[in-house]
């Protein structure tokens, strides 16, 4: 009975074993590994991926082993700095590949954000192996979706050092290592990161009562710090406008409410629509509003009317969208309320021409 408790468990008639941590977190060199053990294999892949076999099988036959089995992969991460660069790349292949399998969840990357294994320049290192493995086995929208899963979509620019903590600095050191996809997702990220915070602090300045001049001039910084294209601002201070005051039920009520509401505004829409794709680009996230929204489903033509008179819409953007750049939700009826003032629109263009030409 006590040589049974005190057998080591074998697979495939050898044993495993890794270093030892020792007290203090050092890895202690008293321990010898056996024949089998990743660190003696060789650093391929079609080597760690008969390893992570062997583990993926072990775990869906055991599957009381899976939690214990990534809580010492989050341990063993720590003690990086233990082990032999070839001994921490198959190590960063190997977890790579498991998360790929799903034998894994993307919240051991924690362990990485150990500031001692961030300031040497460990993690970064590390990272760089794991995700190439981990994109080697699968594409950077299921790798993406495994990082969401956990919120660590958001924190990957923790495996850098505070003071090289930029969107510029991860990209350049990613995509020079040959992980441009990672490096575009990051940016991403980061860009709607930007986007939402910005968003915030519009819907925060509007609440305050914060003059337009002061917003306008707030807005046009971000766009410089943050690299926002004036489409993508437009949308956003749409967005923050109507969401900066609570609407009225009714629906006899609240267009009178978003008329007043937007003719205080319109000043800031206009400083953002300096280009007809800008315009566009207001004039389909109107129409998006009142689709979504029912109770301003009859409100859309005013806004539209409101918006011209207030030189934010021209002219030629409001014909563009009438004929053929409209978006399919409430289609129908929003082509129905605009009809008679597109046709003024065309008639005032004819007799417009008509003019011009008298005149030579």
């Amino acid at each position: 009975m006590n040589n049974q408790r005190q057998q080591k468990p074998t697979l495939t008639g050898q044993r495993f074993k890794t270093r030892k941590r020792a007290p203090g977190g050092t890895l202690s060199d008293d321990m010898t590994c056996t024949d089998v053990c990743l660190f003696k294999a060789q650093e391929d892949m079609e080597t760690m991926q008969a390893y992570a076999q062997v583990f993926n099988k072990l775990i869906r036959r055991y599957k009381y082993l899976e939690k214990g089995f990534e809580e010492e992969i989050k341990k063993l991460l720590l003690f990086l700095k233990g082990f032999t660069e070839s001994e921490r790349n198959k190590l960063a292949m190997l977890t790579g590949i498991l998360l790929a399998n799903g034998n894994l969840s993307a919240s051991i990357l924690s362990s990485l954000f150990n500031e001692n294994l961030v300031k040497e320049g460990v993690s970064a290192c590390f990272a760089v192996k794991l995700f190439k493995s981990w994109l080697s086995e699968k594409d950077i929208n299921s790798v993406a979706a495994s990082l969401r899963k956990v919120g660590m979509d958001n924190r990957l620019m923790e495996l850098f050092p505070a003071n090289k903590r930029s969107c510029e600095h991860f990209s350049k050191y990613f995509t020079d290592a040959g992980l441009k996809e990672l490096s575009d997702f990051v940016r991403n990220q980061q860009s709607i990161g930007a986007r939402k915070e910005l968003q915030k602090e519009l819907e925060e300045q509007m609440s305050r009562g914060d003059p337009l001049k002061d917003i306008i001039v707030y807005t046009q910084e971000e766009i410089k710090r943050n690299n926002i294209s004036e489409q993508m601002m437009i949308g956003l201070i749409w967005s923050s406008v109507m969401s900066a005051v609570e609407w009225n039920k009714k629906e006899e009520l609240v267009t009178e409410q978003a008329i007043k509401h937007l003719k205080q505004y319109s000043l800031l829409l206009k400083a953002f629509t300096s280009q007809g794709h800008s315009e566009l680009t207001l004039l389909l996230k109107i129409q998006e509003y009142c689709y979504d929204n029912i109770h301003f489903m009859k409100a859309f033509q005013k806004i539209v009317v409101l918006l011209y008179k207030a030189d934010v819409l021209s002219e030629e953007v409001i014909l563009k969208w009438y004929n053929d750049a409209h978006l399919a939700k409430g289609k129908s009826v929003f082509l129905q309320q605009m009809k008679k003032f597109v046709e003024w629109l065309k008639n005032a263009e004819e007799e417009s021409e008509s003019e011009e030409e008298e005149a030579d």
